[in-house]
């Protein structure tokens, strides 16, 4: 009988990271703009957060950065020397460090066929991340490939913007037990672009099988998108029983939870209050784009960056709520400041998947052996520091390829060069 149990697939962050500021809604991507970046402290820094969690006893996995700079792209748009510096720039994105938007997830307990099923993001919004989802959905296909517990599905048609597990939320008894699973879109009109389009939500729960009775679509604020929460898990998240969210998170708070709780009635909601944490703090700070974990005693603890600690509002609320009798009993601050530049926390930088983990390809799995073999090719050969002038340029170019090269090497991945 299968073990299932949560599995978080963190990104590696890659050898490519820099602050272009392409993503527009992201005020931290672009507040950030033309900022020199440290790949090699932001992969580690990834490492670091990843062995936390195992540490804590929690099963960890990875994925692994995909092809940059990607020549594909460059040719497709015929880019010479003279190219738009933002156009050059998306070839070489490493967004896809940010796996909760790799894919979106149903666990077996969910599904009609009773396996786990994911559909790569279509991710289409943005130049960046569109060029991202057949090299997601190989390296999906590879570490999830036994059919008889995964199907991989193509992305959702390109007229429909899916931005994946970022916009979903699924609740639970337990990760192993049937659940409800929540999909979160926006409407186009605003000063930022919705990038979760409600068909988009609907096709991937049809084709995760879904019970209709056992799915919510829920509408995000469009004064949360306005205000930089340019996807749901910005200002909400969720682990088994519990939505953990800002007050002004969906466009109708009070008929959200309703219709969560008519679909799961052991819904349990922690709350904060604007007056409390107002939503420009709860978005500068990423309180919501946490890890919401259930540990292996059964408690549930909060993996914050440490952004939140500094703020006084953010963190007076955490202690306030960790002197009551929540569900939350831990607040963990960990340090991803190089990701959180570029508008991705804790949350962010990682892919939940229920699973046995003997079902996964054992090469995604991470161990301390294999996160000290990861961390020495990073300390080796991922850039210090890449300068917004050095984009484009053929001596980074062949500094990134085989620094991923290398990395490959070292896990055995080379079907993935």
């Amino acid at each position: 009988m299968n073990k299932l149990v949560e599995i978080n697939f963190d990104g590696i962050v890659g050898p490519s990271h820099n602050y272009a500021g392409l993503s527009l809604g992201n005020i931290a991507s672009a507040s950030h703009k033309g900022d020199p970046s440290y790949p090699r402290a932001a992969a580690l820094q990834g490492i670091a957060k990843m062995r936390g969690n195992m540490g804590r006893g929690l099963e960890q996995g990875f994925l692994l950065p995909l092809p940059r700079p990607n020549f594909r792209l460059l040719n497709d748009l015929a880019l010479g020397d003279d190219a738009e510096p933002a156009l050059r720039a998306a070839a070489w994105s490493a967004s896809s460090m940010w796996t909760a938007n790799a894919a979106t997830v149903s666990p077996a307990p969910d599904t009609a066929d009773g396996r786990c099923h994911l559909t790569p993001a279509n991710l289409v919004t943005m130049l960046h991340r569109a060029q991202e989802w057949q090299d997601t959905q190989a390296q999906l296909r590879i570490a999830f490939g036994d059919p008889r517990h995964f199907t991989i599905h193509d992305a959702v048609p390109a007229s429909f913007g899916d931005e994946g597990a970022a916009n979903h939320m699924r609740f639970c008894e337990g990760h192993g037990a049937a659940g409800v699973e929540v999909f979160v879109y926006g409407k186009q009109g605003g000063r930022f672009p919705a990038r979760q389009h409600e068909q988009a939500s609907r096709a991937v729960a049809r084709l995760h099988g879904l019970d209709p009775a056992r799915c919510v679509f829920v509408e995000q604020n469009p004064e949360a998108i306005a205000a930089g929460a340019f996807h749901n898990d910005v200002v909400a998240v969720a682990n088994e029983r519990v939505l953990f969210t800002h007050a002004r998170a969906f466009a109708d708070q009070a008929g959200a939870y309703e219709a969560i709780r008519a679909a799961f009635p052991a819904l349990e909601v922690v709350e904060v209050a604007e007056e409390d944490v107002s939503l420009a703090e709860a978005i500068r700070t990423y309180l919501f784009n946490a890890q919401l974990l259930t540990l292996p005693d059964g408690t549930m603890a909060l993996v914050v960056p440490g952004e939140c600690q500094e703020s006084a509002s953010v963190w007076a609320w955490c202690e306030k709520m960790l002197a009551g009798n929540g569900p939350i009993r831990k607040v963990i601050p960990v340090d991803v400041r190089q990701s959180m530049a570029n508008g991705g926390g804790p949350a962010c930088l990682r892919l939940r998947v229920v699973a046995d983990p003997a079902t996964v390809d054992a090469r995604f799995m991470l161990d301390e052996a294999k996160a000290e073999r990861i961390e020495s090719v990073i300390a080796q050969m991922w850039p210090e520091q890449i300068d917004p002038r050095d984009i484009g340029t053929d001596a980074l170019a062949k500094t990134v390829l085989e620094a991923r090269e290398a990395l490959l090497g070292v896990l055995s991945l080379d079907e993935l060069a």
